[in-house]
């Protein structure tokens, strides 16, 4: 299929352009394979827009009759005559929640323009999509695609303990489909019984090691649900892999992130848990998380309010509520917490699953370790851990982000897991200025790409669709584009102060904000507060250039800016 075939009308003189924090500027339109492109008469850069079509989520288009023409800018007779009869107005609404006008001279134009970004924009062949077309000069597609690796991860682990083993049994993706290659798992367990564990568990998820704690051993391993059914069948091979983790003679926790009630419900379906007849050793907790549907309903209901500005304060504090987005900022930063705690303070190693163990499960291990782990602090480190505990691990994003808040398409797999993961780690950053090295900057592009990006880490739904249409040889990374030291320092919390010591946010109700850098981004307040974080920057910046001692409370005071605005730096 050509691009070409899509685009009815390709160039359109005198539209007007709408967009935040800009006035309406009048120029020159043009649709192309990937991209909507806006540049205006007068040449200033402000008035030029370059829109990925993947980052459009929908787009509203009314046409009317004309009985004159409008005062912006002259036109040709032409260009007059045109007007006079009809022109149309397309609402683009783009997944990083930013709302564009354009006002399109011409009624057949305006609908031409409409259906050429509907169609481009909803491109379901992956090859087809821009990072597979992205080819800047200062980037090479040769040299290793990523940050990380299982046999990195395990040369470390290997080096403190000889309980644990690297395993190929999935080198083929026969094993299980969403699993990458090697997975790091109990020495006393051999390749024939992860064959049988996987067959045990949803999608094949078997139980496999994401983190080792290094002071005390412990670790946390993440899977899918068993399948015991409602005929509460058994696997030997699962409950020896179990028990090798924890070695016999210990303790362990299993986090299932469902609810009880619902827990017991999958066995109606074939699903279900472990059985403490079974599983002797392990104890079973129940923390219910939200996903699919009721969290995606929740991200519209959220994206509503703070699109609209003609609340009141009673009646905005109402819709935020109604959202319930906080609650699930609360309740998945609680369940982390507990799941932290049992690895650190009550020295017993973990195994999380909920059904599938793509979305709330990651969303628990990546936390986790983030509280725990300082290397997962620093840029590169947080950014390798995405890779292993997101890209790696089989989250769906093709399915996750195919749509945002604003899409008229209600598809089942959507929901905003990434995003909320996203969220959370804003909330850390916030209660802790000095932990992170990175800062807000970094995941407001994360939230952008994992929806629409030149870059191919974020494509398809696991490690094996990835290989098979070639992402690795044919696109770029993203992560190793993020390291590259002309684009580090846009991301490096000048604040940061590494340390050893984990790290325990709280999830009381004052101590959880709303993320004004997200969700009021393309606001006039949101534009305010971007003001506020680079003269915070700024000052830091020139403190630590001159060897300055002034603390962080010291500079929120002479800059009058919130605490929040502190940790955005």
């Amino acid at each position: 299929m050509e691009f070409s075939e899509h685009i009815k009308t390709a160039n359109v003189e005198d539209v007007v352009l709408t967009q935040p924090f800009h006035q309406p500027v009048r120029g020159t339109l043009c649709v192309t394979g990937h991209h909507l492109l806006f540049s205006g008469r007068d040449g200033d850069s402000s008035a030029q827009l370059l829109l990925l079509l993947r980052n459009i989520d929908a787009i509203e288009k009314s046409v009317e009759n004309l009985v004159g023409c409008s005062g912006l800018g002259s036109r040709s007779s032409g260009q007059s005559e045109r007007s006079a009869g009809s022109s149309g107005t397309i609402t683009v609404k783009c997944k990083d929640m930013r709302i564009l006008q354009l006002d399109v001279p011409g009624m057949e134009e305006c609908l031409n323009i409409a259906s050429s970004i509907e169609a481009l924009s909803s491109l379901e062949t992956v090859t087809e999509m821009y990072p597979f077309f992205y080819r800047p000069s200062f980037l090479s597609l040769q040299g290793e695609w990523g940050l990380s690796s299982t046999e990195q991860d395990f040369a470390q682990i290997k080096a403190l303990s000889d309980r644990w083993r690297l395993s190929e049994v999935n080198r083929d993706y026969s094993v299980c489909p969403s699993y990458p290659p090697t997975v790091t798992v109990p020495r006393s367990i051999d390749d024939e019984m992860l064959t049988k564990s996987a067959k045990f568990r949803q999608g094949g998820r078997f139980p496999v090691l994401c983190y080792y704690h290094r002071e005390n051993g412990k670790v946390i391993m993440r899977s899918s649900q068993p399948l015991p059914g409602a005929n509460r069948k058994r696997c030997k091979e699962d409950e020896l892999l179990l028990q090798a983790v924890i070695d016999g003679s210990e303790l362990g926790y299993i986090i299932d992130t469902r609810s009880a009630q619902l827990a017991q419900q999958a066995r109606m379906t074939g699903g279900g848990f472990e059985s403490k007849s079974n599983y002797t050793s392990w104890k079973r907790l129940h923390r219910n998380l939200e996903r699919g549907k009721v969290l995606q309903e929740s991200l519209i209901k959220l994206t509503e309010a703070c699109s609209d500005q003609s609340h009141n304060m009673d009646r905005w504090l109402s819709k935020l509520e109604n959202s319930k987005w906080l609650s699930h900022v609360n309740s998945v930063l609680a369940t982390a917490g507990l799941l932290a705690e049992c690895v650190e303070r009550e020295g017993c190693s973990v195994l999380v699953h909920g059904s599938d163990g793509t979305d709330t499960t990651l969303l628990l291990t990546t936390l986790a370790q983030l509280i725990l782990d300082p290397q997962c602090r620093t840029l590169r480190g947080f950014l390798a851990l995405l890779e292993r505990e997101w890209v790696q691990a089989g989250h769906p994003f093709q399915q996750r982000c195919a749509h945002s808040a604003h899409s008229h398409a209600r598809l089942k797999q959507e929901s905003p897991v990434f995003l909320l993961l996203l969220d959370c780690v804003w909330q850390v950053g916030r209660q802790f200025p000095l932990a992170l090295e990175f800062g807000e900057p970094l995941l407001l592009q994360l939230a952008q790409d994992a929806y629409a990006s030149d870059f191919g880490t974020f494509l398809c739904n696991s490690d094996k669709e990835r290989c098979a249409l070639g992402v690795k040889e044919k696109t770029h990374c993203l992560f190793q584009f993020l390291c590259r030291p002309s684009e580090r320092d846009r991301f490096i919390n000048p604040l940061y102060q590494p340390t050893e010591l984990a790290i325990w946010p709280s999830v009381q109700p004052p101590s959880l904000q709303l993320w004004q850098g997200l969700f009021f981004r393309w606001t006039q307040s949101g534009q305010y507060l971007q003001e506020a974080r680079e003269e915070i920057r700024n000052l830091v910046m020139q403190c630590c250039r001159r060897g300055c001692g002034q603390s962080a409370v010291q500079l929120e005071a002479d800059s009058s800016i919130p605490s929040s605005g502190v940790v955005d730096c």
